[in-house]
């Protein structure tokens, strides 16, 4: 079973008058440029850092802005600092892995075969491959040796505003960018307007409140609390917010005073400003597997273009028929989280109109997937793995369905597109119903998660039509009725049997009663000539 998600997040746009827009800016850019030399003060202490380095960097702050944007300020900085950390484990834990998958291949002799009984890697196909790769090795061990050095100092490389609009600086004409309007976004970028919220106080936050009638209202820091025009050094935004999207839930939280952090953003493509507010829900209980499954379950199979899902029923056969939900996930990020939100809408919908309770999903993980080393050459699939967003949508499902009381559940991938197709595909295929391999594979997905075998059949075939060899197991449950009973045999082509007065005997009447048939009551004995 997958949890459900623990933190809520919802946006809104404000429309903003310009001398707002001005004071926003301004205000960004110094609470963001005292956040830039916080994290690099952060960075520079390293492992040494405590809790008392942290109270110094505060006080430090509140001096300079107050004490609420010193603690955002640094609470935003640990977050940040610790987000670098674990990207830096993981990164050592790929340059070891490629650089031990490297040495296995370059052991091997030039063409050798893959032995996965032995484990052996397969070894390069020719002489200029292996001789590049041995390059490369001496080229990931010098970068492991210098993160290794960093992650023994507590060193991390964090850029304000973002590695890649960094780059971008040095390569405009390709970027289609004008030096003005990337120092535009790079300001822009770099502002920081977050504050964290704090139960008990009016609205649930002292720093950026947002009343019940929507109306916004920013503590200035003290160096521009000439900018104020309301009492107590704060600056009343003309623009109101309406929160469209869970406005109620957000409603009752401020209006008992619960916390409530808020951030505003300015999007420079589309020159909009936009405010998110986010609070901590309440961790509901986790379903038990078997009432989560107690209406059987709708598996999914997630492929590059579509999800593939299909209902099965308790005892993990197929009921209705296979759905498809098509995505595109060419174009922009925002097309993209467009298309797969959705898709899982209409997912959702009917996972609620089939009355199950439960999605069935695989654990996907491409992290080592797009690695040369993994699939060779194959770079058109390496690009579609690495564009392939499964950590996002199994996120976002596993939010979406939250809110329609679903569950989720996460199943090994494991062959499911294989045994699907060997076990499901050809049987369930009829002149109006053309199955493809990923339907099968989520008939695999779900009944995995039911707990039954992908197989149709786990005992062996009967060597007659008795009941010697035992009944065929993964049919149905020990609860369910008249399971135990034998086949009945109708009379047809299908089961064999030959109807009333046909057969090759039919008249002959005297082979109706088998004990005295005239054939086996002759006597023969042997002629003495």
């Amino acid at each position: 079973m997958v949890p459900g998600p623990a933190g809520v997040a919802i946006r809104d746009r404000l429309r903003v008058s310009e001398s707002d827009a001005a004071v926003l800016a301004e205000v960004g850019m110094f609470l963001g440029s005292l956040a830039a030399g916080d994290l690099a003060e952060r960075s520079r202490q390293g492992l040494a850092h405590d809790a008392a380095a942290w109270a110094v960097r505060k006080r430090a702050l509140t001096g300079r802005s107050s004490a609420r944007w010193a603690g955002s300020i640094t609470k935003a900085t640990h977050d940040q600092w610790a987000l670098a950390r674990r990207g830096q484990a993981a990164h050592l834990a790929w340059l070891h892995k490629q650089i031990a998958s490297i040495e296995a291949r370059l052991a091997r002799p030039l063409g050798a075969k893959a032995d996965k009984h032995e484990g052996l890697a397969r070894g390069y196909a020719t002489r200029g491959e292996w001789h590049a790769k041995s390059r490369r090795l001496h080229t990931l061990k010098d970068r492991l040796a210098l993160v290794e050095a960093d992650w023994a100092a507590g060193r991390v490389h964090v850029v304000r505003g973002g590695k890649r609009l960094a780059n971008t600086r040095h390569h405009l004409e390709a970027a289609g960018l004008s030096e003005q309007a990337w120092r535009e976004r790079w300001r822009e970028e770099r502002m920081f307007l977050t504050a964290d919220g704090e139960s008990g106080k009016r609205f649930g936050n002292e720093t950026l409140r947002v009343t019940d009638t929507g109306q916004i209202s920013v503590k200035l820091p003290a160096p521009l609390a000439h900018l104020a025009n309301a009492p107590h050094g704060r600056y009343l935004l003309d623009a109101t917010v309406r929160f469209q999207h869970r406005g109620t839930e957000w409603l009752d939280r401020i209006t008992a005073n619960r916390a409530v952090a808020y951030r505003i953003h300015h999007d420079t493509a589309r020159g909009r400003w936009y405010i998110t507010a986010s609070w901590q829900r309440a961790a509901a209980p986790v379903l038990p597997l078997n009432a989560a499954l107690a209406r059987g379950v709708v598996g999914v199979d997630m492929n590059d273009d579509h999800l593939a899902a299909w209902q099965l029923d308790v005892h993990g056969n197929p009921v209705g028929e296979p759905q498809r939900f098509f995505y595109d996930l060419t174009g922009t990020a925002e097309h993209r989280d467009a298309q797969i939100r959705h898709a899982l809408t209409r997912l959702l919908h009917h996972t609620r109109r089939c009355g199950a309770a439960a999605i069935a999903i695989e654990d996907l993980d491409f992290t080592d997937g797009t690695s040369r080393e993994k699939h060779g050459r194959n770079k058109r699939f390496r690009r579609l793995l690495s564009r392939f967003p499964t950590a996002k949508l199994r996120a976002r499902l596993v939010s979406m369905a939250a809110e329609q009381n679903l569950a989720v559940v996460a199943v090994d991938p494991a062959y499911t597109s294989r045994w699907g197709v060997q076990h499901w595909q050809k049987p369930l295929t009829t002149p109006r119903r053309k199955m493809s391999r990923h339907d099968a594979a989520s008939i695999a997905v779900g009944r995995r998660a039911l707990g039954h075998p992908i197989r149709r059949r786990t005992a062996p075939p009967h060597p007659d039509q008795s009941d010697r060899g035992g009944h065929r197991t993964a049919q149905a449950r020990p609860d369910t009725r008249r399971r135990e009973e034998t086949r009945p045999h109708i009379p047809g082509p299908r089961t064999g049997c030959v109807p009333p007065g046909g057969g090759a005997k039919a008249g002959d009447q005297g082979a109706q009663h088998r004990s005295e048939h005239p054939a086996e009551q002759q006597s023969w004995q042997q002629d003495s000539q």
